[in-house]
């Protein structure tokens, strides 16, 4: 377990203590949430039109972001791309009770640069390596980053990681992995099906299937202490209005099994 360093606890029960002491002096004008990379285009349209005080977001790989978190960053909240690092910050006691709820769900894709011609899918033991030919297959991290994990997991279901294994280049996050394949850098790429919206040139090849993958599922939570600004963006992100921007982007509902 990821036990949080001494002197970010006491850091934290400070500010809990200060904000106690003081509320009207800590009004917030700005709440700042951390969030996976690959909601970057529904949550920064959201971000537009939320009717409250100035949201502030920060996009990461939801293993940096949630390091991040233990070592004391001011995140209010925190939207993960897959359960294992929320758990950790449930585990730590970071977490506001009862907050931690499945946001969203999504799929993952297989893509290819704008100017490739491979006609490859994601099928039981599809020939990967030969679509490849002598470029790279762009990845999230696989050993870190939700959507690195879930590819990796997929190819392996399907039988084919081995014969790509070593030409798989690795991004910080699933929106530089995208990069790569929209800029041709990288031939095909394993990304998230909602990332599409943010390189409209970049082909879809396929979806790879649902039972390949662990389902991807989005945790948010408050983070410990809770502020009435910080709430509010909560209760807004689970309204209708958002709901709708999240569906036009390609979320789907975190129970749905497609």
């Amino acid at each position: 377990m990821v036990t949080l360093p001494c002197p970010f606890r006491r850091l934290r029960l400070a500010l809990a203590i200060f904000a106690a002491l003081f509320p009207v002096s800590l009004a917030a004008e700005e709440v700042t949430l951390f969030a996976a990379a690959s909601l970057k285009t529904a949550l920064d349209e959201l971000a537009d039109v939320y009717p409250g005080d100035t949201l502030h977001i920060a996009y990461g790989g939801s293993s940096s972001m949630t390091r991040q978190i233990l070592q004391g960053a001011p995140a209010q909240l925190f939207i993960s791309a897959n359960q294992t690092w929320m758990d950790l910050l449930e585990r730590d006691g970071i977490l506001a009770q009862d907050s931690r709820i499945d946001l969203l769900g999504n799929r993952l894709a297989l893509i290819a640069a704008p100017n490739n011609t491979a006609q490859v899918t994601p099928t039981p033991a599809f020939d990967l390596a030969t679509s490849l030919s002598d470029g790279v297959l762009a990845m999230a991290l696989v050993k870190a980053v939700p959507a690195g994990i879930y590819g990796r997991e997929a190819l392996v279901t399907l039988g084919v990681w081995d014969s790509v294994e070593g030409n798989v280049a690795q991004a910080d996050n699933v929106r530089a992995a995208l990069r790569l394949v929209a800029t041709g850098e990288a031939p095909l790429g394993i990304v998230y099906a909602t990332d599409l919206g943010a390189a409209p040139d970049v082909q879809l090849l396929g979806l790879f299937p649902a039972d390949s993958h662990t389902p991807i599922r989005y945790p948010m939570a408050l983070i410990d202490p809770v502020s009435p600004d910080a709430r509010a963006v909560y209760e807004f992100l689970t309204s209708d209005t958002a709901w709708a921007v999240f569906e036009k982007n390609g979320f789907i509902r975190p129970a749905v099994q497609p």
